[in-house]
């Protein structure tokens, strides 16, 4: 589900600041927070119960 989430969250910052040229804060904060949820999905992999 993490990984979901980044991945939707790196396609926003793509969108945002490539197709609409949008050069807010905000974009490149997605993509802090989408890179942030790649290496901690990696660092925790996947958990047995």
């Amino acid at each position: 589900m993490l990984l979901t989430i980044a991945i939707i969250l790196l396609i926003l910052w793509a969108l945002g600041l490539f197709a609409f040229h949008v050069t807010s804060g905000l974009i490149h904060i997605l993509l802090v927070v989408g890179i942030i949820v790649l290496i901690w999905n990696f660092i925790a992999g996947r958990r047995t119960v």
